[in-house]
C-alpha cells in the first residue's frame, strides 16, 4: 500500500526547512479516505500513530457520513475533497501521502504539490475543515442554506483559503530562494486566473454552482490572485485572525446578500443548481 518516495533537491530544501522530520510515502491507489486497517500499515514507517476523533456535537444531524466517520474513532486519514498530495499529522512524525493518480500529474506541479505540503505543516494548521471550524461547523451549517454536502464543499473552500493566506508569502519568496517551485506555483496561478473574473456571472447563469465557485475562488487566495466580489472579502488578514468566525460571517452576509438579489420568482440567481439533496 506505502512506499517510500525520494524527492528532488529543490523538494527536499523546502521539507528541511518546514516538517524536517516528514516521511513521504506513496500510495498504490487513489483514495478518498483510506480505510483504517490499511491506514494502519502507516505504523510500518513512522514511529508512532495517533488516531484524531472530534465530538459528535460538532457535527449538525444531517452531516454527510464521511464527515461522520471522521469525527469517530476509526483511524480516518484523508477526506472527499482532498488533492493528489494528503498530509496528516496523526502520525509521528508527520507523513505526507501522495495518491496514484500523481502518475499523471506534470512532474514540476507534483513537486509544487509536495512542497505545499510541507509548508502546510510547518503552519501548524490543522489537517482538516472540522477542527478548524470546531463547534462553529453547526453555525456555518445554519448560515448556508444549501444541503450538506454543499455545506461540506463550502468549509473544505474556506478552509483552504484560511490555510493560502497563511502560506502564499513562502510561495512568493521562492521566487529568490527556489526559482523552479516559484515557476511551478506561478504556473498553476496563471491556469486559474481566466475563470475568477466570470465566477459571479457563471454562478446567475447556472453554469457553476455557489460551492463550485467557492470552491474555485478559495484555490486562487494561495495564488494572490485578485478576486471577485464577494469572494474578495476572503482575501484579508481579518480572516487569518479570526478564522472560522469570520469564514461563518461571511457566509451569514454572502446568503443574505444572495436572498436579497433573488428573482421575483423566488430563485436564488447565486445558488440556482446547487442544492444537493
Amino acid at each position: 500500500m506505502f512506499d517510500r518516495r525520494d524527492l528532488n533537491d529543490d523538494v527536499a530544501t523546502v521539507r528541511d526547512e518546514h516538517a524536517p522530520d516528514a516521511v513521504v510515502l506513496d500510495v498504490a491507489a487513489d483514495f478518498e479516505t483510506i480505510p483504517p486497517a490499511a491506514a494502519e500499515d502507516l505504523g510500518l514507517f513512522v514511529d508512532g500513530l495517533t488516531p484524531m476523533s472530534h465530538p459528535t456535537e460538532w457535527l449538525p444531524e444531517d452531516a454527510p457520513s464521511a464527515l461522520v466517520t471522521y469525527a469517530g474513532t476509526d483511524f480516518t486519514v484523508g477526506m472527499p475533497g482532498d488533492g493528489t498530495v494528503v498530509w496528516t499529522r496523526q502520525t509521528t512524525p508527520p507523513a505526507v501521502l501522495v495518491k496514484k493518480r500523481a502518475d499523471g500529474t506534470p512532474t514540476d506541479f507534483l513537486r509544487f504539490l509536495l512542497a505545499e505540503a510541507f509548508v502546510q505543516v510547518g503552519t501548524g494548521a490543522p489537517e482538516q475543515f472540522l477542527p478548524f471550524f470546531a463547534d462553529a461547523y453547526r453555525d456555518l451549517d445554519a448560515a448556508v442554506p444549501l444541503g450538506p454536502s454543499d455545506v461540506y464543499q463550502i468549509a473544505t473552500a474556506l478552509y483552504d483559503a484560511w490555510v493560502g493566506l497563511q502560506t502564499r508569502e513562502q510561495f512568493r519568496a521562492w521566487e529568490a530562494t527556489n526559482p523552479r517551485l516559484f515557476d511551478a506555483w506561478n504556473d498553476a496561478g496563471s491556469r486559474l486566473q481566466g475563470r475568477l473574473t466570470t465566477l459571479p456571472e457563471a454562478v446567475a447563469r447556472g453554469s457553476a454552482s455557489f460551492p463550485e465557485a467557492t470552491e474555485y475562488a478559495c484555490s486562487a487566495v494561495k495564488h494572490g490572485l485578485e478576486l471577485p466580489a464577494p469572494f474578495a472579502a476572503l482575501d484579508t488578514q481579518a480572516f487569518v485572525e479570526y478564522g472560522p468566525e469570520y469564514g461563518v460571517q461571511w457566509a451569514e452576509k454572502t446568503f443574505e446578500k444572495l436572498e436579497e438579489n433573488a428573482d421575483p420568482d423566488g430563485d436564488d440567481p447565486g445558488t440556482s443548481g446547487s442544492v444537493s439533496e
